[in-house]
């Protein structure tokens, strides 16, 4: 399939999105972290990060492969979305702690509620939403100065090969002045991504630094590390 009709294909877009709570304990921001700086999402998908990031003082933008398509059309996607992943997850609880959501239920409010504060914005604010297909980004060099990428890269290991993954971090690098914070660092089967130290010794060779950091989140088991890449 080529990527005009990827774009266009939305039966492969899956629209979930976690919420900015979520996001500033999976990457340990904080608010004072976020306040006028230039911060890009991606891929962002229903995520609230970018609407409340605004509302603090933060100019954030989203991009993703979802937003070729309308808004109200997305919503519909989002909603059906959240009820497979429900559906799916009844199978599968034993992979997820539940300190975080207590419940199924409380997990589905939460991914409602992501839905919903994104699906505003983006009517409000829709320059905000700018679509895209990694590994190429519509950026400028070193336009934004902090990139936060959730719940893409590693995580499909089994669908998206080592290639994919060095030449998408050449591009959220190449777009980001500062940093790039990555997470989880592991894969749909809770184990960490096998080619992960392979990937970090590539970057470093760029001049990059890396660090990887435990943060105060854990939904699926063995995912609550991010990986951070500094530019020198």
């Amino acid at each position: 399939m080529s990527r005009a009709e990827l774009k266009l294909d939305l039966s492969r877009v899956v629209f979930i999105g976690r919420t900015f709570d979520e996001y500033m304990q999976m990457f340990n921001l904080s608010q004072e972290e976020l306040r006028g700086r230039k911060i890009l999402d991606c891929p962002a998908g229903a995520c609230s990060f970018t609407s409340i990031a605004n509302k603090i003082g933060a100019d954030a933008t989203a991009t993703d492969i979802a937003y070729y398509h309308p808004c109200e059309q997305l919503v519909r996607k989002g909603i059906d979305d959240i009820e497979h992943v429900m559906i799916n997850l009844e199978n599968a609880q034993s992979n997820y702690l539940w300190d975080y959501f207590k419940s199924a239920e409380g997990l589905k409010q939460q991914r409602i509620q992501a839905l919903n504060n994104c699906s505003n914005d983006m009517r409000e604010f829709p320059h905000r939403y700018v679509p895209a297909v990694l590994p190429v980004l519509p950026f400028k060099d070193n336009e934004f100065e902090l990139t936060l990428s959730a719940h893409f890269l590693f995580m499909y290991s089994d669908r998206l090969d080592y290639d994919f993954h060095v030449q998408s971090l050449q591009e959220l690098l190449r777009v980001t002045r500062d940093e790039v914070r990555i997470f989880p660092l592991t894969d749909l089967s809770c184990n960490k991504y096998e080619h992960l130290d392979k990937l970090v010794d590539f970057i470093q060779s760029q001049g990059c630094i890396t660090e990887e950091i435990k943060v105060p989140y854990e939904f699926q088991k063995g995912a609550n590390s991010m990986l951070v890449i500094k530019k020198a």
